[in-house]
C-alpha cells in the first residue's frame, strides 16, 4: 500500500521547487481571502496566460478550435476556464473542481449598533464552525458596499501592519463558571459573536446629541473614508476572516499554517495545473472553481446551479456548426472528475477518530478519497474501481506520490464535496487533495510537500486522463 513520505525521497531541487510554489500559494491564500477575491485573483492569472473571456467570443461569433483557452465567471464567484484539446468534446473532459468559499462570520443586513460604549456588528457564522475558535482573535472585514447608484465599494480592514483589526469577545474566567460547564457548541452562541468595531464617541454639545456617539461616530468614519452610509449595508457583502498573512509552520518550515485551505489549498494547483499546461491537450482539459460548498453548493455560484453545463454548452457551440444537447450529455458523460477538495489529516492528539490504515497523513502526499459521505456513506460520490485504477497508473508513471484516505472512523462523522453533483451526469468523479490538520478552524494547517505534490498530480490527470 502507498504509504510514503516526500521529504524522505525528495531531491534537493524537488525541496526547492517545494518551497518556490509554497511561497506563490502563500501570496494568493493570504490575498484572496473570500470567494471575490479569490475570482479576482484567479481571471488575473488566467489572462495572463493568455485566456480569454467567454462572453468576448461569443459576441464576436468567433469559433473555437484546439489550444485555445477561454474562462467565464458567474457573479464574480464562481469561474470555469477551458484549455480547448485535440480530440472532439463530446468525447469528454479532463475537469478539476475545486471551492473558493471557506467557513467565516457574515455581517448581517442590519448590522452596526451600539450597547455598553461599544459598537458593534452583527454576524451571521457561514459553514460549520466552532463558535468558540472565533473569539478573541484578531479579525479582518473583507468585501463589497454596492450603492443604490450601482457604485462598488471594495472594503478590506485589517490586513495591512497599520490597520486596525476586529475581534469578538469572551467572557474572563473568573465569572466563567456556568459557561465553562456548557457544552462546547453552547459555550458561544451564534447571536453572540458579534464583532466590537470601535469604542470612541463622537464629541457632542448637546446631551441628546451623545445618544449612540460611538455608533455615530463609526458612521461617521464610514462616510468619510469609502463615502458609505448605515443603509448601504442592506446591499452589501461583507465578510469577518481572520486577520493576518499565512505563515510557514514548524521549525523545519515544513508545513503552512493559514486561514482557508479549506479548500484554496486544492484550488490554486488546480488552476495553475491548468495555466502550466506546456501542450494542446488531447482532452479539452477544465478548472472550475466555485463558491457556496460550504452551506450545500447551493445559489446561482454554487455546484448545484446550471453555470458549469451552461458554460459547456457555449463552448460546444463555438466549437461546432452542429450544436445539439445530445452533445452536451455525451461531453458531461463521458468526462473525468477530480474533485480537488481537502481530507482530514491524521492528527496524533486526537488519534481515536481516525483508522490509521485508512487516513491521510501530513508529508505523505496527495490524498485519493474513494468515497465521502458520513457513516454508512451517507450522501457520498463512490467512485468507480475501474476509473481509480486508471488514475493509479497515470500517477504511477509520473511517479507522483499518493495515498488513499477516508474521512475518519466510520461510526465518527464524515464530510461532503461538490463530486456527487458532477457525477450525476454520469462522469466519472473521485475526491482528490491535500490532507489538512485544524479543518474548519480559523488558522489550518498543510504541508507543503502534499501542496506540490497534489499540483503534480492534477498536471498529470489533465494532460494522460482518457488517452488510452
Amino acid at each position: 500500500m502507498n504509504n510514503r513520505v516526500i521529504w524522505e525521497s525528495t531531491t534537493q531541487k524537488k525541496v526547492k521547487d517545494i518551497d518556490k510554489f509554497a511561497e506563490e500559494y502563500i501570496d494568493f491564500i493570504s490575498t484572496g481571502k473570500t470567494e471575490r477575491e479569490c475570482c479576482d485573483l484567479g481571471v488575473t492569472m488566467l489572462e495572463e496566460a493568455g485566456y480569454v473571456e467567454l462572453s468576448k467570443l461569443i459576441k464576436a461569433g468567433k469559433k473555437l478550435k484546439a489550444g485555445d483557452k477561454v474562462y467565464t465567471t458567474q457573479m464574480n464567484k464562481s469561474i470555469a476556464a477551458f484549455h480547448i484539446g485535440k480530440k472532439p468534446l463530446e468525447e469528454g473532459l479532463n475537469i478539476l473542481g475545486a471551492h473558493i468559499d471557506s467557513p467565516r462570520l457574515d455581517v448581517k443586513q442590519n448590522p452596526l449598533y451600539e450597547d455598553g460604549g461599544f459598537a458593534l456588528f452583527d454576524t451571521h457564522y457561514y459553514g460549520g464552525v466552532k463558535k468558540y475558535q472565533w473569539v478573541t482573535i484578531p479579525l479582518a472585514i473583507h468585501g463589497v458596499v454596492v450603492k443604490k447608484d450601482g457604485t462598488i465599494v471594495e472594503i478590506n480592514i485589517g490586513e495591512d501592519e497599520d490597520d486596525p483589526v476586529f475581534f469578538v469577545s469572551d467572557l474572563l474566567i473568573h465569572l466563567a463558571q456556568k459557561q465553562m460547564e456548557k457544552k462546547a457548541s453552547e459555550v458561544i452562541e451564534g447571536e453572540a459573536l458579534d464583532i466590537i468595531i470601535g469604542n470612541m464617541p463622537l464629541k457632542a454639545s448637546k446631551d441628546e446629541d451623545k445618544k449612540e456617539a460611538v455608533k455615530k461616530n463609526i458612521l461617521k468614519l464610514l462616510k468619510s473614508e469609502y463615502d458609505i452610509e448605515e443603509g448601504d449595508f442592506e446591499s452589501a457583502e461583507l465578510e469577518v476572516v481572520p486577520a493576518g498573512r499565512a505563515r510557514e509552520a514548524g521549525i523545519d518550515r515544513s508545513m503552512i499554517l493559514g486561514y482557508g485551505h479549506d479548500d484554496r489549498v486544492c484550488a490554486y494547483p488546480s488552476i495553475r495545473a491548468l495555466i502550466d499546461m506546456d501542450a494542446t491537450p488531447e482532452r479539452t482539459s477544465c478548472a472550475i472553481l466555485v463558491d457556496k460548498e460550504e452551506i450545500g453548493s447551493v445559489g446561482a455560484t454554487g455546484m448545484r446551479s446550471k453555470f458549469f453545463p451552461n458554460a459547456v454548452a457555449e463552448i460546444i457551440n463555438l466549437s461546432t456548426d452542429n450544436y445539439s444537447d445530445i452533445l452536451l450529455n455525451r461531453c458531461m458523460a463521458n468526462s473525468y472528475m477530480l474533485s480537488s477538495d481537502v481530507n482530514a489529516g491524521f492528527d496524533p492528539t486526537y488519534a481515536d477518530k481516525f483508522e490509521k490504515k485508512n487516513a491521510s497523513y501530513l508529508g505523505n502526499g496527495m490524498a485519493l478519497i474513494k468515497f465521502t459521505g458520513s457513516r454508512g456513506k451517507s450522501g457520498s460520490n463512490d467512485a468507480n474501481a475501474e476509473y481509480i485504477a486508471k488514475l493509479r497508473k497515470v500517477l504511477d508513471e509520473d511517479k507522483v506520490i499518493y495515498q488513499t484516505a477516508e474521512l475518519g472512523k466510520v461510526d465518527v462523522g464524515g464530510g461532503g464535496t461538490i463530486a456527487y453533483i458532477l457525477a450525476l451526469y454520469g462522469m466519472n468523479v473521485i475526491d482528490c487533495g491535500v490532507a489538512v490538520l485544524n479543518m474548519h478552524a480559523p488558522w489550518e494547517a498543510i504541508s507543503k510537500a502534499d501542496l506540490y505534490e497534489t499540483y503534480l498530480g492534477y498536471k498529470s490527470f489533465l494532460k494522460k486522463i482518457g488517452n488510452d
